[in-house]
């Protein structure tokens, strides 16, 4: 068992795909997209898992959430350098947070207020089973 794909709202997706392939480098992979009642798009995160762009109302409140990503629901995607992802966000003036229980990790929100946690991979994981987002 495992994790295909996590579904995210969002207001307008050629601007979240902006985000996801622009500011974190992930991979299009829209064509694999069936036809569906409304507007969407699929990023790829690793040969099997993807994340779910579906522009749809949310009941989801845009203020009033955790402004630590951790402290809310998120999605944790693994990554192989967590410093070219700070650079990567700085860059681009994205604001993050560090993990507050000081381990290696980076969240931040989508322009949608979608959070995601960026950890670093590390030896003692095991890794058979995923290949590890590349795309930074």
């Amino acid at each position: 068992m495992g994790i295909q794909h996590a579904g995210l709202l969002v207001d307008n997706v050629e601007k979240a795909l902006e985000f996801y392939l622009n500011v974190l480098g992930m991979e299009d992979a829209s064509k694999e997209r069936p036809n569906l009642p409304y507007k969407g798009a699929f990023i790829q995160v690793g040969p099997q898992q993807q994340i779910h762009l579906m522009e749809l109302p949310s009941v989801d409140p845009k203020t009033g959430r955790p402004a630590h990503g951790g402290r809310d629901r998120h999605i944790a995607l693994q990554v192989e350098n967590l410093s070219e992802l700070e650079q990567r966000l700085e860059q681009c003036g994205h604001p993050f947070t560090w993990s507050k229980s000081g381990r290696r990790a980076i969240f931040c929100r989508d322009w949608d207020g979608n959070a995601l946690e960026f950890m670093e991979a590390t030896t003692g994981i095991d890794n058979t089973r995923m290949k590890i987002f590349s795309g930074l």
